[in-house]
């Protein structure tokens, strides 16, 4: 029984020992910090951590020590320990996002930032410009141009610029999916000049965004997606202020298939079937797997009378975006033309569900 007793006050003891080393060494730590000696500050935090693993604000000074000091793989760690306690920290995140970024690891950093930002962690306008900049050219490089397009237009709206994010913006602009380091110097010209005409389009100086891309056009006559991307900023406008410079693109960029789809979408937006239908053919003859293609084509077939096929094409299209609301109300409208009442109630009724749902768009 003695012997029991002893064990447990020695055990006690040295726990008592190892919380008073604890404390000590994390108030050096933290001395260190304040006092910039970073690398001795990164080594009292990693021995403090070792000491106690669940110290979040240790894993979360260590973290921003190592991203300032560009030790971002170690800084990734850090904060994936200060996550595991925590999960739900934006700062932590945002932080870990941008030391992915530095990494090369796009996709993790980006999924990082943006829940960050959901999360609410940019208090202040720079670090929130910072965090968003990132989102963009991350949107970027894994080639989601239009959503990237959407948050350098915040930029734009506050008169927030720069040679940089100029050509950030042009890479976005002309769905080149890179980051401005990477883009070679032949390219920083044709970027600027993209994203000068894509700035004061989004800025709403609109004369200006005008003259801006006819200086673009006439400086790079070959650049690839530069009248298809002035197309999309000009469906604001309407389908046929956007029609024309689709048609430009094609002239350009024959294999353009985006220019090609949206060429023919806008045809049709303006009741102009019969001009579609040979654009749409092609499209789902050289795009049969994206529901895109299959909408076009089963729109056109439809409008020009031959019912029975637009409504295989729309039915295909579902097949393989079956959330797309576009593809339901034009299937519902074919069942109606074609006297399937019954199915196009159903069409009607699984349209207004998908809309409650936030269904997607083409």
């Amino acid at each position: 029984m003695l012997l029991v007793l002893s064990f447990f006050r020695i055990d006690d003891l040295a726990a008592q020992n190892s919380s008073s080393s604890f404390e000590q060494v994390a108030t050096e730590a933290d001395a260190a910090r304040d006092a910039n000696e970073v690398p001795l500050a990164i080594e009292l935090y990693t021995r403090a951590l070792q000491l106690n693993a669940k110290w979040e604000d240790g894993w979360w000074s260590l973290g921003i020590l190592q991203y300032g000091s560009g030790a971002y793989e170690a800084a990734v760690e850090a904060l994936s320990h200060l996550l595991t306690l925590h999960p739900d920290v934006g700062q932590a995140l945002a932080l870990r996002g941008l030391c992915e970024f530095e990494t090369g690891d796009y996709t993790h950093s980006l999924a990082d930032i943006e829940k960050g930002l959901a999360l609410g962690t940019a208090d202040d306008a720079d670090h929130q410009q910072i965090l968003r900049y990132h989102e963009a050219m991350l949107l970027t490089r894994l080639g989601r141009f239009g959503e990237a397009l959407r948050v350098y237009s915040a930029f734009a709206e506050r008169k927030l610029g720069g040679p940089e994010l100029l050509e950030a913006i042009g890479l976005a602009g002309l769905r080149i999916p890179l980051l401005p380091k990477e883009a070679s110097r032949d390219q920083q010209s044709l970027l600027a000049s993209a994203g000068e005409a894509t700035y004061k389009f989004m800025e709403g100086d609109q004369k200006a965004a005008q003259r801006a891309f006819k200086n673009l056009f006439e400086r790079f006559p070959t650049a690839r997606n530069a009248h298809y991307h002035y197309g999309t900023l000009l469906l604001a406008f309407g389908p046929e202020a956007a029609a024309p410079q689709f048609k430009k693109e094609l002239e350009v960029a024959p294999d353009n298939t985006d220019a090609l789809i949206s060429f023919a979408w806008s045809l049709l937006m303006q009741s102009r079937a019969d001009e579609a239908l040979p654009y749409a053919r092609r499209i789902a003859q050289e795009l049969p797997e994206r529901s895109a293609s299959q909408l076009v084509v089963g729109r056109a077939l439809l409008e020009t009378g031959n019912i029975a096929a637009g409504i295989e094409h729309l039915q295909r299209g579902i097949k393989l975006e079956p959330d797309n609301l576009e593809l339901h109300i034009a299937l519902a409208k074919a069942y109606s033309k074609s006297g399937r009442d019954e199915e196009a109630h159903r069409e009607r009724a699984l349209c207004l569900q998908k809309t409650r749902n936030g269904a997607t768009h083409p």
